[in-house]
């Protein structure tokens, strides 16, 4: 089990009282991932949260450059030590929008999703918290999104000349 000492080391829990961690808590667990691991895939039913614990992750998606070329792994963002992952758990329909890799060991803490939104909607307080914290893990995921599609686009622009 994972302890609510641990989950306030990290600002995705910032704001919330002891009693509140304490439940985050008790619906946590550890796990391990060597490197090169895949956690999840695009379209995979979101079924936990992750907030890295150590190591770090390359939230990726294949960006489609036309009928006669391979798909390109495409890097969006990297998710290190404190940082989140998996906000589709939360968010309907509840699938990845990214695939999540680990590019080195990586210890994660994982929330059951279904145990997680239960919480969410029993304390609406801590709810509101972790929502915040989700729009934040968003907001900062979108930009990078926007910057890796103008790099892209420049490339396939380039490329056709």
């Amino acid at each position: 089990m994972v302890s609510a000492e641990l989950l306030k080391k990290y600002g995705f829990f910032s704001g919330l009282t002891d009693a509140q961690l304490q439940k985050l808590a008790s619906i946590a667990t550890e796990e391990s991932h060597d490197a090169g691991s895949q956690i999840y895939k695009i379209g995979d039913p979101a079924k936990k949260l992750y907030v890295v614990e150590d190591g770090k992750m390359v939230m990726v998606m294949d960006s489609y450059m036309g009928p006669h070329r391979p798909a390109l792994q495409v890097n969006v963002d990297f998710v290190a030590k404190g940082e989140a992952m998996g906000w589709s758990s939360l968010v309907e329909p509840y699938e990845y929008t990214l695939g999540a890799l680990c590019i080195e060991k990586t210890k994660l803490i994982a929330f059951d999703a279904h145990a997680l939104r239960k919480l969410v909607h029993d304390d609406l307080v801590l709810g509101i918290r972790v929502m915040e914290s989700i729009a934040k893990v968003i907001a900062g995921r979108l930009n990078h999104t926007r910057i890796v599609l103008v790099g892209e686009r420049g490339l396939s622009t380039l490329s056709e000349y």
